[in-house]
């Protein structure tokens, strides 16, 4: 029997996948066999990661809101990768402000990048995927859309959109052969995460001590449980948000 966890000869489509999650997952899916195409909107960052990630690694440089690009890169990755086994939504857009004055044009900017824009190419490449009766689709989701959290408000409401996608399109369509999961990251390893910890030592502390695992993640541990829901391993899961957290969700 061949190894159910492997990627071999698997295309994938990381979007937002030069930096962070994004790149970790590229680097795991490489490392069990798969080529992978990253997007971003920065040329420079994704050449990076390119150099990082090696030969099969492919970039394409857009903005996930163009929606009207999709076919564009669905046909660059038909014509040098091969038909789309794997799509991993992780580019996103985050906001941290009262709710209060969050700006409707602020709230529909978050929505759209994280899930109209989510929604408009899942519709694209699952016609393909569909016609080939395989696929797997990961949605990136976050802890807050598993519970509240201030100050987020645009950013939760497009996460928590996401589980209910997740579990409309998987009833919908996984008699085709494709599947549909989503994946709740806890507190990961981040520029990002690491500016806002290391100013900030109380609440870094409130953090690690509700979180069993006692520790941050990984980007690389987002892209093994991607993997695991990308590959044959997982072949009877659909519809289901894993979160990825050390135990953050249920910590108190």
């Amino acid at each position: 029997m061949q190894n159910p966890y492997q990627l071999t000869d698997k295309i994938a489509l990381i979007t937002g996948g030069a930096e962070g999650i994004g790149l970790g997952t590229a680097k795991v899916f490489i490392s069990l066999g798969a080529k992978v195409v990253i997007t971003g909107r920065t040329l420079k960052t994704l050449q990076v990661a390119q150099k990082r990630l090696g030969s099969n690694c492919l970039i394409y440089q857009n903005d996930i809101t163009d929606k009207s690009s999709n076919g564009d890169l669905l046909a660059y990755i038909e014509k040098e990768a091969g038909a789309l086994d794997i799509l991993v939504h992780n580019a996103g857009k985050h906001l941290k402000k009262p709710s209060l004055e969050v700006t409707d044009q602020e709230f529909q900017s978050v929505v759209d990048t994280n899930l109209n824009s989510v929604f408009a190419l899942t519709r694209s490449a699952l016609k393909g995927m569909i016609q080939r009766q395989r696929g797997s689709v990961i949605f990136i989701s976050s802890m807050v859309a598993l519970y509240g959290l201030e100050k987020v408000i645009a950013y939760t409401s497009s996460k928590t959109a996401l589980l209910g996608m997740t579990r409309a399109l998987a009833s919908e369509y996984s008699h085709t052969g494709v599947r549909f999961n989503a994946i709740a990251p806890g507190f990961i390893e981040s520029k990002m995460l690491a500016g806002a910890m290391d100013n900030d030592p109380e609440r870094k502390s409130k953090v690690l001590m509700r979180t069993p695992a006692g520790r941050f993640g990984k980007p690389e541990e987002i892209g093994m449980a991607a993997a695991f829901l990308a590959s044959d391993a997982s072949k009877f899961i659909t519809g289901v948000c894993l979160p990825v957290d050390g135990g953050n969700a249920i910590g108190f």
